[in-house]
């Protein structure tokens, strides 16, 4: 198992450098004046827009469970995005998590890895009065501890749509997955993530969001909802444009959801 990770760890990275080569050299070589920070704050509010960025978003909670365990979860995202053609793009948005818990699976426990990949391709309309993509969603098996993973490959259907006024951004996410292999001693994938957004941008870049993510495991009957309120604002870091934001994790579900918990977000933004 650990030798197919390494091989799957291999072929994510050369892929991604692979698609972020290509989106960097095709901007070069049409770029326009550089873009605002209102501007570049209200395409950070789109998870579809036509921008390369790497969000390191880090997750933190503690009160967790039987064993008031803790966990930092570290999600590398990045959003490489593909011109098709005139009117279409290929919108490719990566999730690799990082993981660290303590006191999760039992008392004095602590696991640390990768945990499974999430690549989502949304082929969206360039020009459109409503903002929408649609395409696969594919779970890998990254992880490399047993506990952080689930040792399936899965796959299904992601939608996104959302609406740009003025300084406000709103819609949603969904996507489903289910298993197509892997172990079959652990237990089949099947489950339902939904995240409704709202965010207001202001012209110094500086913004407010609000999102909730809702995932339903049919396989096991629990559901997991996280609401966050963040405050971003874009910046350079010498010539490195990028968006820093934070905000409390809110858990409502399930039961033995975590006490309390914070988000903090670091996007490197190569705009055109």
């Amino acid at each position: 198992m650990k030798n197919t990770i390494s091989c799957l760890s291999l072929i994510l990275f050369a892929l991604f450098f692979s698609l972020t080569t290509h989106s960097l050299k095709a901007q070069e070589a049409t770029a326009p004046p550089a873009a605002s920070a209102e501007e570049l704050a209200k395409k950070l509010a789109n998870p579809i827009a036509n921008l390369i960025s790497v969000p390191i978003q880090s997750n933190w909670d503690v009160g967790i469970g039987a064993f008031n365990g803790s966990k930092l979860v570290v999600n590398v995202q990045p959003v490489i995005p593909i011109t098709l053609s005139p009117k279409l793009n290929l919108i490719t948005r990566w999730i690799l998590p990082i993981v660290s818990q303590f006191d999760i699976t039992g008392e004095d426990t602590q696991q640390g890895g990768l945990g499974d990949a999430v690549i989502t391709g949304f082929l969206s309309p360039s020009q459109s009065s409503l903002t929408w993509g649609v395409g696969p969603a594919i779970l890998v098996p990254t992880a490399t501890e047993a506990v952080l993973g689930g040792e399936k490959f899965g796959i299904g259907p992601s939608v996104v749509v959302l609406k740009q006024s003025g300084p406000w951004t709103y819609g949603a996410l969904a996507n489903h997955l289910f298993t197509v292999s892997g172990n079959e001693e652990r237990d089949d994938v099947n489950a339902s993530f939904f995240n409704p957004f709202a965010s207001y941008n202001w012209k110094s870049g500086a913004g407010i969001t609000a999102t909730l993510e809702y995932t339903q495991d049919w396989e096991h009957d629990i559901s997991v909802v996280v609401a966050h309120a963040m405050v971003s604002g874009v910046t350079k870091f010498g010539g490195q444009t990028v968006s820093l934001a934070i905000g409390p994790r809110i858990h409502f579900a399930p039961d033995n959801h975590a006490a309390y918990g914070l988000r903090a977000a670091i996007t490197m933004v190569f705009p055109k």
